[in-house]
């Protein structure tokens, strides 16, 4: 029996992590075999990688070598992680996934989709999660709330229009897809969030 792989997105400051945490020790105390990962991330290879790309002293990295890393970064995390996971029957919760490099390499830089595509074939052989929960905010609070933790990295140094235009491309990517990415206004409080979150991934599974 094949798992169910769930994907959390959304632009910086959303809380993705926190409610990628809350989700996996929810299933975790309903019994389910449930992993919790992240990318660029979760293989200690993978993680090498997302130092090269997130070093705020990257600043020259082109857009095309920053896409091609994270596909490597991906390709890894498939073999090593989530596919293993997935074959066992487990959920998988990924911090990020595909729809990450859409936004941020495709709307947000300006790469050309169909390459996307094309390298995406490559790395992943277009594995898609089950759910995408696509926690929306407006940019300028999420910045701030960055900022408000200390958190920074190189893409977050990026200018608002950047953001906007990552913002904007995970809404065109709901649109065409609203069967599997739910988008979840997290304006609320991180607890109603989470509840939202539960109701989305039972309607989805049926229980």
């Amino acid at each position: 029996m094949k798992g169910t792989f769930i994907s959390f997105e959304g632009i910086e400051g959303t809380g993705k992590s926190t409610q990628a945490k809350l989700l996996y020790t929810y299933l975790r105390e309903k019994g389910a075999d449930v992993i919790l990962t992240e990318e660029p991330g979760g293989t200690q290879i993978s993680v090498k990688i997302r130092e090269v790309l997130l070093s705020v002293e990257h600043k020259e990295m082109s857009a095309l070598t920053e896409l091609l890393l994270y596909n490597a970064s991906r390709a890894q995390h498939i073999q090593e992680v989530i596919m293993p996971a997935l074959d066992r029957g487990a959920f998988v919760i990924t911090d990020r996934f595909t729809d990450s490099t859409l936004a941020y390499q495709g709307y947000g830089r300006g790469l050309d989709l169909q390459l996307i595509d094309s390298i995406d074939l490559i790395a992943t052989g277009r594995l898609r999660p089950d759910i995408t929960l696509l926690l929306d905010l407006d940019v300028q609070t999420g910045l701030k709330r960055n900022r408000g933790i200390n958190k920074t990295d190189r893409l977050e140094l990026e200018d608002v229009p950047f953001h906007e235009r990552v913002r904007n491309g995970y809404h065109m990517l709901a649109a065409k897809e609203p069967g599997r990415i739910k988008l979840i206004s997290v304006t609320a409080g991180i607890d109603e969030i989470h509840r939202s979150i539960i109701h989305i991934i039972s309607g989805v599974l049926g229980s």
